[in-house]
């Protein structure tokens, strides 16, 4: 089942601007290495589900996946072959607004070269172009 909100507030959202690189959550916090994404947009329901299910699979119950991000977008779209007006349609499905410099996924507990590998399966999947960062030890 696809991440989305219990309730919302408004159930439909205008489409919105995404500029400028991400300043929130753009680095390693919970995990040791991190998927940071280089391009930004929509990123829906079904493909933040299939890259957890992709790391989950690789890993086999070694480590903390983190997910760090959450659709609470709703994207709508109506039929094909339907005039126009009438309103606007309904939610079809739900998306995270991603910005470049975004950590969307992190892991702690596994080595290096298995996290890399994991996130190299899961790069696959992602819409955006990606890269493996680690954690910045102060």
């Amino acid at each position: 089942m696809p991440l989305m909100p219990k309730r919302v507030k408004f159930r439909k959202q205008m489409r919105g601007k995404l500029r400028g690189n991400a300043n929130r959550g753009n680095y390693v916090a919970y995990g040791d290495f991190g998927l940071q994404l280089l391009e930004g947009g929509w990123l829906s329901a079904r493909q933040i589900e299939a890259g957890r299910i992709a790391a989950r699979q690789y890993v086999s119950r070694e480590g903390k996946l983190f997910v760090r991000v959450f659709p609470d977008k709703p994207i709508s779209k109506k039929p094909l072959e339907q005039r126009m007006g009438k309103g606007k349609a309904e939610a079809e499905y739900w998306a995270a607004r991603v910005k470049p410099g975004t950590v969307v996924y992190e892991i702690a507990g596994v080595q290096k070269d298995l996290a890399r590998a994991a996130f190299a399966r899961v790069a696959h999947k992602m819409p955006f172009r990606c890269r493996f960062v680690e954690r910045r030890h102060a």
